[in-house]
């Protein structure tokens, strides 16, 4: 393989440490690939990536520097079956080729190939459902631990020996300090959301959350399962317009046609235009675990739609923990709602996910039940036409229609509206207002749900519950505390 114009170039036979480059793998725009075999002949090969730092500039110098630190700091603190293994690091001494002369070499477990070879080779990419859960679990690791990794896509999603898959690539992943990580200017315009190049650039870099790998993590995903971008255009410029246009609300999310339907919420929810409508990595690997069939939905206890996987995903996660019996079985929902409250049973799951779909302080399924509780009495038929309030949770569908999901965002739903709808919303609504409230004095949670029967603009003025809602706020408050178990 020639490998004129790579990022480095490493003659074959070169020896690095104990290792002997044997052929070329691959190249990035900041570092190359190769395989190594031990000088001594014995033992497993490996790869060898190579940063250069010869015949660079002294700021493209200190980028790379920056990039591979972030790489050997992030491999010393985490270790994860779906993080690829670095060996130990190397740096060349070479005084007669300056180009390799000081180089950093990651000495890694060896690929087969990356998800990106596999798109290359036919899509949809086979198994494509067990990799995307795969990926959720690296994921979910590394934000679990305080990390993003701030280029996840197929090129950087390494498929081993025995099919599974390794995260790698990490010069751009970053630490959490509070709730953002600092990235560089770069990345994928494909994978990167939109909202990336809208932040300001400081001394640190651009203000990320983990919110943009779950972008990443949905663009990828439409890949594997169709072999398509999720926005249709010719060059990567045109994609970045489109994406940025459906982020400001001024086209739908047209996923491709090809995407299975039991996907096509999950990877929608991915693309929330909103950075905190966007569910969590641990979230997102329990619905993929059931899309994937690696977890069984059990029987009679499917609802309808991804919001039915993801509650029948919860439910068998939590089977088995020692949760008191409900109904002859035992209730996979005790660790959030009370074993023997009113709640009804068939939505407890759904009611759990609305509970935890962000993090935002105050958000717990107790208070999504207790709301539903004092709007509708768990009625899913309750019709208040004189209101414009329909269902569980009495909403307006002209305002429902913002916290649906991504792809059906806009549309104004028709009553009845079923509770798999009208649930998840709640919890929407929740995870978009609660951080409008942050300084107002009071239980977040009661404010939220004070928000919820009039909105987040009149607690603001208020600086609190106005009194005319303190009885409703009252009655939510009493009934969370009958649903915290």
């Amino acid at each position: 393989m020639d490998t004129q114009g790579w990022a480095i170039s490493v003659p074959v036979g070169y020896r690095v440490g104990d290792w002997r480059v044997t052929r070329p793998i691959a190249s990035g725009s900041w570092a190359s690939v190769y395989e190594g075999r031990p000088v001594t002949g014995d033992g497993e090969p490996a790869a060898l990536k190579f940063l250069p730092t010869g015949t660079v500039t002294r700021r493209q110098l200190r980028h790379l520097r920056d990039m591979a630190q972030r790489e050997i700091r992030l491999h010393r603190a985490l270790r994860h079956p779906r993080v690829v293994r670095v060996m130990e690091t190397l740096v060349v001494d070479d005084a007669d080729d300056p180009d390799l002369d000081g180089a950093c070499v990651l000495v890694m477990e060896p690929a087969r190939r990356s998800l990106a070879d596999l798109l290359r080779a036919g899509a949809p990419v086979p198994d494509a459902p067990r990799l995307i859960a795969e990926i959720c679990e690296g994921l979910a690791h590394l934000h679990a631990e305080g990390w993003l990794h701030g280029d996840l896509k197929p090129s950087n999603v390494l498929l081993m020996a025995d099919g599974s898959v390794r995260l790698a690539d990490f010069g751009l992943a970053t630490e959490i300090d509070g709730t953002h990580g600092y990235l560089p200017p770069a990345g994928s315009v494909d994978h990167v959301p939109p909202e990336r190049w809208g932040e300001p650039l400081t001394e640190r870099g651009y203000a990320v959350r983990t919110s943009a790998d779950i972008w990443a993590l949905g663009v990828t995903a439409c890949q594997l399962l169709t072999g398509r971008l999720p926005f249709d255009a010719p060059t990567a410029r045109a994609r970045y317009v489109a994406a940025a246009e459906y982020v400001a609300g001024e086209r739908p999310l047209a996923l491709p046609a090809s995407l299975p339907d039991a996907w096509r919420a999950w990877i929608a929810d991915c693309l929330a235009p909103r950075p905190r409508s966007r569910p969590e990595a641990a979230f997102q690997l329990r619905r993929a675990r059931v899309l994937a069939g690696t977890v069984r939905v059990p029987d009679g206890r499917r609802g309808r739609g991804v919001a039915g996987l993801a509650a029948a995903a919860l439910l068998t996660l939590a089977a088995g923990t020692g949760a008191t019996a409900v109904e002859g079985g035992p209730d996979p929902y005790a660790r959030w709602l009370r074993t023997g409250s009113d709640i009804p049973r068939q939505y407890r799951g759904l009611i759990v996910q609305a509970g935890t779909m962000c993090d935002e302080p105050g958000l717990t399924p107790a208070l999504v039940a207790a709301i539903l509780k004092t709007e509708s009495g768990f009625d899913p038929d309750l019709s208040d036409p004189a209101k414009d309030e329909y269902g569980l949770a009495r909403w307006t569908p002209s305002v429902m229609r913002f916290y649906l999901p991504a792809e059906r965002r806009g549309e104004i739903p028709t009553p009845p509206l079923p509770p798999e709808d009208s649930i998840p919303a709640v919890g929407r609504y929740l995870c978009v207002r609660l951080p409008l409230l942050a300084g107002v004095p009071g239980d977040p949670g009661l404010l939220g749900a004070a928000a919820f029967r009039s909105s987040d603009d009149v607690i603001r003025g208020e600086n609190g519950v106005p009194a005319r809602f303190q009885p409703y706020v009252e009655r939510v408050r009493r009934h969370r505390a009958d649903y915290q178990p």
